[in-house]
């Protein structure tokens, strides 16, 4: 016999009518003898109990354990020094990866972007095998066209796209730098694209198969159990994992997969950010050791701002943070500027003869019609569409209150802001007449506006 653990707690969070099990458990898993334990606020005993089949209070679990979330966002509460913790250890190994430049950040890539491959390989195959399965498939492969005149979906579709291939960041553009000049960057291109399309649909199949069998144990549909954010991750997620066997294995596997995932993202948006700053200022930060300290400085900032989100109402700037500083909004207006500066400010000829100059060869027209024509179309096209249909960060049984959205909305213009501002500050300060400066300095203006608000974008991200 043996004891499947999930989590340990005592009845201070526990509501009265919450009924929780421990299972024991032959080998073979045929028989099964539960205990049945009603925690109510009479007990002031702190007693350790094992949660495995009922994943219907993994939810609870996760808000009054977990999370101890307060009421809303007016009530931040205490800092949690286990999340507190967690998010030290994170900023530590990204620390650790980033400090000696972009070789050591390649060498700790290999483990971390290619071992959650072999990972995820695993958790297919065994999501592939349970019951509910091809329901959940289902529901992914097979689109509800109704869903496109929800301008949620687009926004959320653009910042999943712009994440995954690092759009308006400047990582990509920050490690490419490190490339030889002549350096076929169009392959690379496309092989960035083709990978990190491939790798969220395989991803997918993970993800709904799971849903698809959480979906069949609760006898709901699949779009019941679906919801996206971290109530995939640490609720649905482990309601699932709670019913396979080898519980703790699994779990292990699965977090340890979503910890290697999170610390690449986060180094690399990292590296990209600090190769930015140390070449604009090369002659005070490639000295000794300076490189090293500066990172450790803006490392220790981060976290001490991090430190909002782990606590009692850290979920709900959480929320603010992920909806108006790190969403669509920011990264498409950033973006349709870099295409603006690029393509109408710098100039495509110009700049297909820099890229000849790099390939030996003109890129094909595809590239011109995409970079001049079809990226601000669709850039402005959703943006106007969202912005018709705007509603405000929301939680589940939660409205937030108006200054918070402001607060969102002012952490958006830090970013956005500087697009306009550091243009009309390069006009003033631009020698010549109005008309010399808005037709003939106009394009290096932007130009310089748009690198601006790359620089201030990425601070925002790493916060």
């Amino acid at each position: 016999l043996s004891n499947t653990h999930y989590n340990s707690f005592s009845q201070d969070w526990c509501l009265t009518e919450c009924i929780f099990f421990k299972v024991i458990a032959a080998a073979n898993r045929a028989l099964a003898a539960v205990s049945v334990y009603f925690l109510n606020s009479q007990n002031k005993r702190s007693t350790k109990y094992y949660v495995v089949k009922n994943s219907k209070y993994v939810p609870l679990l996760f808000r009054r354990k977990v999370l101890q979330l307060s009421p809303g966002i007016d009530y931040p509460g205490n800092v949690k020094w286990e999340l507190a913790l967690a998010l030290l250890a994170a900023w530590v190994l990204c620390y650790f990866a980033i400090f000696k430049g972009c070789k050591w950040t390649g060498k700790v890539l290999y483990f971390t972007a290619l071992f959650p491959y072999l990972l995820l390989t695993i958790l297919l195959i065994r999501g592939l095998t349970l019951p509910g399965a091809a329901e959940g498939l289902k529901f992914y492969l097979y689109p509800d066209f109704s869903k496109l005149g929800n301008s949620k979906i687009w926004i959320d579709a653009v910042t999943q796209i712009f994440f995954t291939y690092g759009l308006a960041l400047g990582a990509i553009v920050a490690l490419g730098s490190y490339n030889k000049y002549h350096n076929s960057i169009v392959k690379q291109a496309s092989f960035i694209c083709i990978l990190d399309s491939s790798t969220s649909f395989f991803a997918g199949f993970i993800v709904f198969s799971f849903i698809g069998f959480m979906a069949k144990e609760q006898g709901q549909p699949v779009s019941k159990v679906a919801e996206s954010g971290p109530g995939l991750l640490f609720r649905v997620y482990p309601s699932g994992l709670l019913q396979l066997q080898g519980t703790a294995f699994w779990s292990a596997l699965f977090f340890f997969t979503i910890i290697l995932i999170g610390i690449d993202s986060q180094f690399c948006t990292m590296e990209g950010f600090f190769t930015a700053i140390i070449d604009e200022w090369p002659m005070f930060l490639r000295k000794k050791y300076r490189r090293e300290i500066f990172i450790l400085i803006i490392c220790i900032i981060s976290y001490l701002i991090g430190l909002s989100t782990v606590t009692e109402g850290g979920l709900y700037v959480f929320q603010v943070f992920d909806y108006y500083g790190a969403s669509g909004w920011v990264l498409l207006w950033l973006l349709f500027f870099e295409c603006i500066a690029i393509s109408w400010c710098y100039g495509l000829d110009k700049w297909f003869e820099n890229l000849k100059d790099m390939l030996g060869y003109y890129p094909s027209a595809w590239w011109r019609f995409c970079w001049k024509y079809a990226c601000p179309a669709v850039c402005f096209g959703v943006t106007i569409f969202t912005l018709v249909q705007y509603k405000g960060a929301t939680l589940p049984n939660y409205t937030f209150p108006v200054w918070a959205d402001v607060v969102g909305w002012l952490i958006a213009m830090s970013s956005m802001l500087w697009v306009p501002g550091y243009a009309i500050y390069l006009y003033c300060v631009t020698p010549g007449t109005v008309k010399e400066v808005c037709t003939v300095h106009f394009r290096h203006i932007l130009a310089g506006a748009v690198v601006c608000s790359l620089a201030v974008v990425r601070t925002t991200k790493l916060t």
